[in-house]
């Protein structure tokens, strides 16, 4: 990917966050699927690291190495035309120099926003999750906007703070603390804040009250729907694992009617004919070839 194509992809990027209409963002965890929201007329797709980790055998919590996970994402940005968006966890590392090498390979595969987080993720062991130290995320922050402009790549920075995700501290203090950490994450430099774990409307309102700039809420069960938080003033909506999770339900409902019923129905009245994914992997060919297996 030119130099320019990047840039021209990172500006197309930050424009989708100016609030003018809500930023609808699929995750993915590898390039089909990829393609297919691309297909489906998506301006932009994430990453979602706890699919891509899961994919490869790894649990979350950057238990994959920075160079898996950034190889994972040169493969999509290479297999769409729209931008890409990558999630690389807490940045893989305790240090802004080690976050920033983050930045620079995030830059290096061709995506044009990052997503880094400020929670310790205990698998397991939510009660005893924290956040990580504000200063300290700041300077991350602050170092992967310092990559991106010495590269003259204008890279979407998504602040997360998993003050609620994480159930941190008194409840009754929780709006407070995103809030604090959202507008200190946005002087660093980031351009959104993205705060997950949040559902009724009256708290999302809140947060785009407190927060100065836009805010991605992450999309879950009893979310409201895009139409009602579009009227809340949220700019961004990320579907993060539940597309990955949901092929994994998927994949165990036909597990079990294979093996315990012995029909096929669960697949064979909802897959992809073999043309449509050929066309999703190589867009070539045609989406309704007959073939004699099908």
């Amino acid at each position: 990917m030119t130099s320019d194509v990047r840039v021209e992809k990172a500006q197309r990027f930050g424009k989708l966050h100016d609030g003018s209409m809500l930023l609808a963002l699929p995750n993915v965890w590898e390039v089909a699927g990829a393609r297919i929201f691309e297909e489906a007329g998506f301006e932009a797709i994430g990453t979602t690291s706890r699919g891509v980790a899961a994919s490869m055998g790894y649990p979350d919590g950057e238990a994959m190495s920075r160079d898996e996970m950034l190889e994972v994402v040169a493969r999509i940005v290479n297999g769409v035309s729209i931008p890409v968006s990558a999630d690389m966890e807490a940045g893989y590392g305790e240090t802004p120099e080690e976050v920033a090498k983050t930045g620079a390979g995030v830059l290096s595969a061709g995506a044009v926003g990052i997503n880094i987080e400020d929670g310790r993720n205990i698998v397991g062991e939510r009660k005893s999750a924290e956040l990580r130290d504000q200063s300290l995320q700041i300077e991350k922050i602050q170092a992967l906007r310092e990559v991106a402009s010495s590269e003259g790549v204008p890279l979407v920075i998504n602040a997360r703070t998993d003050a609620y995700w994480l159930e941190v501290g008194d409840p009754a203090k929780r709006l407070d603390l995103a809030i604090d950490r959202g507008n200190a994450y946005r002087q660093a430099g980031a351009d959104c804040v993205f705060v997950p774990g949040v559902t009724d409307a009256e708290t999302i309102a809140k947060l785009v009250q407190g927060i100065d700039g836009p805010i991605n809420i992450l999309a879950v069960k009893d979310s409201p729907s895009l139409p009602e938080l579009q009227d809340l003033g949220v700019a961004r909506v990320s579907v993060g694992s539940g597309p990955y999770r949901a092929t994994l339900a998927l994949l165990t409902a036909i597990g079990n009617e294979l093996k315990q019923v012995g029909t096929y129905t669960s697949f064979t009245e909802s897959a992809l004919r073999y043309g449509e994914l050929i066309h999703a992997l190589t867009r070539e060919g045609e989406e309704h070839i007959d073939y004699p297996s099908e």
